[in-house]
C-alpha cells in the first residue's frame, strides 16, 4: 500500500470577511502524481498554500509527514534576484556571510549541509537553457516564461519529498512545457498539480476536484475524471427532468383534490339548505367540511414541500457554474493607422530580437509568438509607451487597453468595483455589476480587496479594467490574457475577442487559442529578428 504523505482531516477555512471557502475537507495525498482541478475562485491556491504550511486552516488538521515545497502561480520574487525566486536566496546569502568571516549559527543552520548551493544553482541554470542567467541578477528583469523556469528550477532544487505546483506550465512556449512534463514523468517524490491545462492533468494518476461542495477523488487522469462528471451530470439532468415531471403530476392531482372537495362542499351547502336542517346538524356539517379541506390543505403543503425537496436536491447535483460573458469594448473602428514602432531599438532582448519597425492598422489583428525571453512582453511595454525604446518612435494615435502578465494595473488594497467606477466614470453602477456578473464575479468578489483574490479572479478583474474603462478601447494589448483562467473562461475571452472588431495585438503560447481569434497575421520572433507574416 502506498504510504501517506499528507494528510487532510476536517480541515476548513474561512476568508477574513468571514466567508467560509471550503469546510470539512477530508483527503490523503500518496506517491501517485496528482491534479487538483476546480473552477476559479473555489480556493485551490489556498487549499495548497494551507497543505505546503504557508496557511493556517480555520478548523482540522493537515498532517505533513514529509517535505512539502509549493510553487506560486505568480513566479514573482519582487526586488530580489534569480537565486531569491529560486527559493536559495537565504542560502546563497548566508554562504556569502560566512566566506566573509561570519560564525554566526543562523547562518551555518540556513546552509546545513548545502553548501555546494550556489554550484547546484549555476549548473541547473545551465542545464535548463538560462546560462545567461546568475544568482545575483534581478528578477524584475526576467520574462515571465524565465520567471516560471527559474521557480521549478527551485522546486527541483528543493529536496522536498512533495512538490505542490500552482499553474506550473503559465508562460512556458512549448519546448519548456515538453521540458517540463519530461521532468515531472521522472520525478521520484510526491506531487500535486493544480491547473486548466487539460495536457499536464491527462498526466496523472489521480485528479482531485474542489467544488463548493466538498473534495472529491477520481481515479485517473483529466480524461477519466472528466468522463465521470459528464456521466453524472447527465444523471443527474436526468433526475432532476423526473422530479420536475414529479411535482407537475402532484400538483395536477392535488389541483384535481381541491376542485373534488370544492365540488362536494357547495354541494353539501345547497343539499343542507333544500332539506330543511336543524341549524346545528347545519354547523355540524360545515365544520366537517371545513375540517376535511383543512386536512387536505396540510397534506397538499406536505406533499408539495417534498416534491419541492427532490427538485431542489436533484437541481444542485445537476447543477453547473453559470457561463461566464465577456463582452467586447463598444468602441468604434479606427481608420487609418492606431499605433507604429518607427525604427525602434528594445531596452531588452536578445540582440538580434532589439530592432523592430512595425504600423499597426484599425482592424489589423496580429497574434505575438516566440520563444520564452524574446522580448515579446518588452515589445508590448514599450508600445504602449510603458517603457521607453532606446531609439525610434514608439507612438500611439487612439485609446487602448492593455493586459500585463503580472496585471499591474489592478490596485491590490482597492475593491475591484472601487477601481472600475474610476476607469469608467458616468457609467450606472448597476450596469457595471451586471457586466462582472457576466464575469463570474460575484458582490462578494468586486467588494474584496483584488490582492485576496485567486489568479482566476485576478485575471478577471483585470479583464473586466480593460475591457469596460472609458473610452473603450480601439486597441487591444494582451499579454497571455488566458493564464490562470479556467476552461470556461478561456472559451469566454475566445468569443470576445472574436467579436471585437478594434486592432489587437496578443502575446500566447497556447496556439489552440490565438487560432480561435480570428487573427490576420502573425509576429514571429525568428533567428534572424521579427518576421511578419500572414496567419
Amino acid at each position: 500500500m502506498t504510504r501517506s504523505l499528507l494528510t487532510l482531516d476536517g480541515v476548513s477555512y474561512s476568508l477574513p470577511d468571514g466567508r467560509i471557502l471550503f469546510h470539512d475537507l477530508h483527503e490523503t495525498l500518496d506517491a501517485r502524481p496528482t491534479g487538483l482541478v476546480g473552477g476559479n475562485g473555489v480556493g485551490k491556491s489556498v487549499l495548497a498554500q494551507l497543505c505546503a504550511g504557508l496557511r493556517t486552516a480555520t478548523s482540522g488538521r493537515c498532517e505533513r509527514d514529509v517535505s512539502v515545497h509549493y510553487l506560486a502561480q505568480q513566479a514573482d520574487a519582487g526586488a530580489g534576484t534569480v537565486a531569491t525566486l529560486a527559493g536559495v536566496g537565504c542560502i546563497i546569502d548566508s554562504l556569502a556571510r560566512i566566506e566573509a568571516g561570519s560564525v554566526d549559527a543562523a547562518d551555518f543552520d540556513t546552509v546545513g549541509t548545502r553548501w555546494d548551493m550556489r554550484d547546484r544553482l549555476a549548473d541547473a541554470l545551465g542545464d535548463a537553457g538560462l546560462a545567461h542567467l546568475d544568482a545575483a541578477a534581478p528578477a524584475a528583469r526576467l520574462s515571465g516564461g524565465e520567471a516560471m523556469r527559474v521557480a521549478l528550477l527551485g522546486a527541483q532544487l528543493s529536496g522536498a519529498g512533495l512538490l505542490i505546483l500552482d499553474e506550473p506550465t503559465n508562460h512556458l512556449d512549448a519546448p519548456n512545457r515538453a521540458a517540463l512534463m519530461a521532468w515531472l514523468a521522472s520525478w521520484q517524490g510526491g506531487l500535486m498539480v493544480i491547473s486548466h491545462d487539460r495536457a499536464l492533468l491527462e498526466r496523472m494518476e489521480r485528479t482531485l476536484e474542489l467544488s463548493p461542495s466538498g473534495l472529491r477523488s477520481f481515479g485517473g487522469g483529466y480524461t477519466f475524471y472528466a468522463e465521470q462528471v459528464a456521466r453524472e451530470r447527465e444523471a443527474a439532468q436526468r433526475e432532476l427532468a423526473s422530479a420536475k415531471a414529479e411535482r407537475r403530476r402532484g400538483e395536477d392531482a392535488l389541483r384535481e383534490q381541491a376542485e373534488r372537495q370544492a365540488r362536494r362542499a357547495s354541494r353539501g351547502n345547497r343539499e343542507g339548505k333544500t332539506a330543511n336542517l336543524a341549524p346545528i346538524l347545519l354547523g355540524r356539517r360545515k365544520e366537517k367540511s371545513e375540517g376535511t379541506m383543512a386536512r387536505l390543505r396540510d397534506q397538499a403543503s406536505d406533499v408539495r414541500e417534498r416534491l419541492g425537496q427532490r427538485v431542489a436536491s436533484a437541481a444542485a447535483v445537476a447543477g453547473h457554474e453559470a457561463g461566464v460573458v465577456l463582452r467586447a469594448p463598444g468602441a468604434s473602428v479606427a481608420h487609418g493607422r492606431v499605433a507604429r514602432l518607427a525604427d525602434v531599438v528594445l531596452p531588452w532582448g536578445p540582440p538580434h530580437l532589439r530592432q523592430i519597425d512595425i504600423t499597426i492598422g484599425g482592424t489589423q489583428r496580429i497574434g505575438i509568438l516566440g520563444p520564452n525571453g524574446s522580448g515579446k512582453s518588452t515589445l508590448l511595454k514599450v508600445l504602449a509607451g510603458y517603457i521607453a525604446p532606446v531609439s525610434g518612435t514608439a507612438e500611439l494615435y487612439v485609446p487602448f487597453a492593455r493586459l500585463d502578465q503580472r496585471l499591474s494595473h489592478l490596485e491590490p488594497e482597492r475593491t475591484l468595483l472601487a477601481q472600475l467606477i474610476d476607469a469608467a466614470p458616468g457609467a450606472p453602477e448597476g450596469d457595471l455589476r451586471s457586466r462582472l456578473a457576466l464575469l463570474g464575479l460575484d458582490t462578494e468578489t468586486i467588494t474584496t480587496p483584488t490582492s485576496r483574490l485567486s489568479g482566476g479572479e485576478r485575471l478577471k478583474a483585470a479583464l473586466a479594467m480593460a475591457l469596460l474603462a472609458t473610452p473603450p478601447a480601439q486597441l487591444l494589448l494582451l499579454d497571455e490574457p488566458t493564464n490562470h483562467l479556467d476552461i470556461a473562461s478561456t472559451l469566454a475571452v475566445e468569443a470576445m475577442l472574436r467579436e471585437y472588431r478594434g486592432a489587437l495585438v496578443v502575446v500566447s503560447h497556447d496556439v489552440s487559442f490565438l487560432d480561435k481569434v480570428n487573427l490576420a497575421q502573425r509576429l514571429t520572433a525568428t533567428p534572424t529578428g521579427w518576421k511578419m507574416e500572414m496567419w
